[in-house]
């Protein structure tokens, strides 16, 4: 039978259904400890009203004694209730989000397909925010009744003092909730569209990343950097908005609010005056009136957090539901390290083909940029091989034949831009733990003087995504990371395109060397890397076009000269 956990949500509504179905226990216990804590809160002013009406009758110290005892356990009830109440549905909507977070970092360790929407980075994005503002929805739906069961406790003690009392409350909550739930759609739209323009520029400072050196060479970069100034200002304009919006819902909600909260204690006095209602039930009211604006403004926050909340379970499922690139199967990679591009035509590679054998150092120069990242996408299994033409081979074996599982214990390719987690440098180089070669790794990335700043050395403490580190200083963690890995084929892309030219140099010769004798394919045109390696390939126009040392096509090749020298 299958399980929620196993499930493949096909909506961002499934996904909210089954993190609501899933924690069905501890959002009926956090529903009735938050109830109660709201009705203790609605009791007190009550109770404040009864006491002062019996003391005004009764001025016994056995009344003042039973009203001081009354007003204690009300207090105690309030106080107990939230820190419970509170402490299950975190821990709940804790415990939730670490669940989405783990199938979405499932999901993103096997590739997507291209054509799901998404943009560089934006996994880890959702796997982090959209997971945690998903899992919110726990939270959400019983602060929602809670708060309901404060506003009706509120209209029944209002409507007993006088039912004109307790028909203003009810009348007034829905009225503000139609208008706060037409509102909080147009919320919903806003957040996902900056979502997406956010995603766009991301993307665009990848491509640029991608092809800096190469839109150098023939004078394109002011191009491009116009291109990604124009997205960013479209994200620039779309969070304006968005927080213009969530501006406006904030103070119309607290308008609302304070407008009925005005309305109820206007028409107690009024009442009181004419001698309709007493003076206890006047203090009652006056204290619902003003208590009654706390949950109404949780009440009538709860339609934008349940669109934020579905905003990003859509953007989940995105992920969640997209099929693997390719199906698994079941060969492995036979003995041997050597790397095969046989005739593959995909995107702007047109009939590539070449071998690194088992032990060589191998750079490629791609002078178009999409043909480095067409090519960087078929070698990490991000492109299916039945949507390209040709073969791709690990160990003589067909990455059609083989599972992706297999695949990656022989062949690494990473990224330019590899993702920073929080932790620490040693968890971020050796993840699993097991490495032999961190040091070594770490000398030959050039990442010993961040290590030597800090008096923690390698368990320096690293933030989210790296924000306390500059941009070279995590290309070269993720540069070390990659070689602590130690695969049989090492695939990097623009290792190098963050660091000044004198570090890139030691790089390069520190990556020459720790990989002597492993096979390693270099996508660059870094001077620095193409010297060290064994020879260089040119593609240019989708298919190779050159082959020699770097140092005979500086000599050969006009256009190999001016698409590498800065």
């Amino acid at each position: 039978m299958t399980t929620p956990d196993t499930q493949r949500p096909r909506a961002g509504s499934d996904i909210l259904r089954t993190a609501l179905r899933r924690n069905v226990g501890a959002m009926v216990w956090g529903t009735v400890l938050m109830g109660l804590y709201q009705a203790g809160e609605t009791a007190f002013p009550i109770a404040l009203g009864l006491i002062v009406e019996h003391t005004m009758r009764d001025r016994g110290l056995g009344s003042l004694g039973v009203s001081i005892a009354a007003l204690a356990v009300i207090i105690t009830t309030v106080s107990l209730s939230w820190r419970f109440g509170m402490r299950i549905l975190q821990k709940a909507n804790t415990t939730e989000a670490h669940r989405w977070r783990v199938r979405v970092a499932g999901c993103g360790l096997r590739p997507v397909p291209g054509n799901v929407g998404l943009k560089s980075g934006e996994v880890l994005t959702i796997a982090t925010e959209d997971a945690d503002q998903t899992a919110d929805i726990i939270e959400v739906v019983p602060l929602l009744i809670s708060s309901l069961v404060a506003v009706l406790i509120a209209a029944v003690a209002l409507g007993l003092a006088d039912i004109r009392l307790g028909l203003l409350v009810i009348v007034g909550t829905v009225a503000i909730l139609s208008v706060l739930s037409v509102m909080s759609r147009r919320i919903g739209s806003s957040t996902r569209e900056q979502q997406a323009r956010v995603a766009r520029a991301g993307a665009k400072v990848a491509d640029l990343i991608i092809g800096l050196r190469p839109l150098h060479g023939f004078g394109g970069n002011h191009a491009a950097f116009r291109s990604y100034r124009e997205v960013s200002t479209e994200a620039e304009h779309q969070s304006v908005t968005v927080a213009r919006v969530n501006g406006v819902y904030a103070g119309t909600a607290l308008a609302l609010n304070a407008v009925l909260a005005a309305a109820v204690t206007l028409t107690a006095g009024r009442l009181a005056f004419d001698g309709l209602i007493g003076i206890g039930e006047l203090v009652m009211a006056v204290g619902l009136a003003q208590f009654i604006m706390e949950p109404l403004k949780l009440f009538s926050e709860m339609p934008r957090y349940v669109m934020i909340a579905r905003a990003s379970a859509e953007r989940m499922a995105l992920v969640l539901t997209a099929p693997p690139v390719k199906t698994p199967g079941t060969g492995r990679p036979a003995a041997g390290a050597d790397l095969e591009v046989d005739c593959v035509r995909h995107g702007a590679l047109r009939k590539v083909r070449f071998r690194v054998a088992a032990g060589e150092f191998v750079a490629v120069v791609a002078h178009q940029p999409r043909a480095a990242a067409d090519l960087a996408s078929v070698l990490a299994l991000r492109v299916p091989p039945h949507a390209y033409e040709g073969a791709v081979r690990v160990g003589g074996r067909d990455f059609a034949d083989l599972s992706v599982e297999a695949v990656r214990e022989r062949l690494l390719v990473n990224p330019y831009d590899g993702e920073i987690f929080a932790g620490t440098l040693r968890t971020n180089i050796d993840p699993s733990g097991t490495s032999g070669t961190v040091a070594a790794a770490v000398e030959a990335s050039m990442l010993t003087d961040v290590v030597a700043l800090h008096r923690e050395g390698l368990d320096h403490p690293v933030r989210d995504r790296g924000a306390n580190l500059s941009g070279g200083q995590r290309q070269r963690l993720s540069l070390a990371r990659a070689l602590a890995a130690d695969t049989d084929v090492l695939v990097l892309r623009d290792p190098t395109t963050a660091v000044d030219a004198v570090t890139e140099q030691l790089i390069a010769r520190g990556v020459a060397k720790l990989r002597r004798g492993r096979t390693t394919l270099v996508i660059t045109s870094s001077p620095a890397l193409l010297d060290a390696a064994d020879r260089v390939l040119v593609l240019d126009d989708g298919v190779v076009t050159a082959e020699d040392t770097h140092r005979n096509l500086l000599a050969t090749r006009e256009e190999y000269r001016q698409a590498v020298t800065r």
